[in-house]
């Protein structure tokens, strides 16, 4: 088991997420070496006791636990396969982390390649938002070894409450992609009921109260049919990277020959915001199709 007195967490990646993440690891008393493209976001971090690390390749060579929650999956492969990357620059008996939605894979061959240098690799996306990650309550998706998976579960009980081992390396992918068709199709739903309860002259707030505890309930009916009620579109989650997961999962059905129709109209009109320039707001602003 890697508990805070045999492990040295290495966390690339400081974004809306990644901050909160790496801030439940530092009070639950591990010692955290961050790496982000930008050092300001990591201000509130170093002031709570997190070492700063000038690369990933730094990361590497200090960690032996390294978990990261990038952008895209051009930069996973960087993080871990460039020239900086911590498989060729970290040591063996490492164990890497990726809590980035990425291809199952790309995932699958991180794992190939740790495994040529001792090192242990886990796909392992998360789902909750913001406030998943603040309240340390994600869901945790993981893909790898289940060996592997058992060593490093005192790390994700600190992160996350629901974590499932789904099976071999690229599952953990896999299971996000079935989660984000659920979250694609169903934030239309949302949004759509918003809009039509405005539309006919109800208030949205006392119609939130009738079906969020009903049939129709869900997490994103309870957590941001709220804020587009508000007209609070800052993300929790950035549209530009909900159209990344779910450009992923539109290629991944495609490549088994399975239709997605949902999931492809809710990419085209999240694409159509991103083009009125919404890329940068929370996905909670498709609520912004219908105004």
């Amino acid at each position: 088991m890697l508990t805070k007195d045999n492990a040295v967490i290495g966390f690339i990646g400081i974004g809306v997420m990644g901050k909160s993440m790496a801030t439940n690891l530092l009070k639950a008393g591990y010692p955290v070496i961050v790496y982000t493209r930008t050092k300001e976001k990591a201000k509130s971090l170093l002031e709570e006791g997190a070492e700063w690390a000038d690369t990933s390749k730094e990361v590497a060579q200090k960690a032996n636990v390294i978990i990261t929650i990038v952008g895209y999956p051009t930069d996973v492969r960087e993080v871990y396969l460039g020239e900086n990357g911590v498989i060729p620059n970290g040591n063996k008996d490492t164990y890497l982390v990726d809590m980035t939605t990425s291809t199952p894979s790309l995932a699958a061959e991180i794992y190939e390649e740790a495994k040529k240098k001792g090192m242990h690799a886990l796909d392992a996306p998360v789902s909750g938002g913001d406030i998943g990650a603040r309240d340390g309550k994600l869901s945790i998706m993981v893909g790898g070894d289940e060996e592997d998976f058992e060593k490093v579960l005192p790390i994700f009980n600190i992160l996350g409450t629901n974590i499932v081992y789904q099976g071999k390396a690229g599952s953990g992918q896999h299971t996000k992609m079935c989660n984000q068709i659920v979250i694609a199709s169903g934030m239309i739903g949302v949004s759509e009921a918003m809009a039509y309860a405005v539309k006919s002259g109800l208030d949205p707030e006392t119609v939130l109260k009738s079906i969020s505890s009903g049939a129709a309930g869900s997490w994103s009916l309870s957590n941001l049919a709220p804020k587009m009620i508000e007209g609070n579109f800052e993300p929790g989650f950035y549209i530009k990277h909900i159209i990344k997961d779910m450009s992923i999962a539109l290629e991944e059905a495609e490549n088994m020959g399975m239709e997605a129709p949902g999931l492809a109209l809710a990419l085209s009109m999240y694409k159509e915001l991103a083009e009125r320039g919404e890329e940068n707001s929370g996905t909670q602003a498709l609520y912004k199709y219908w105004q």
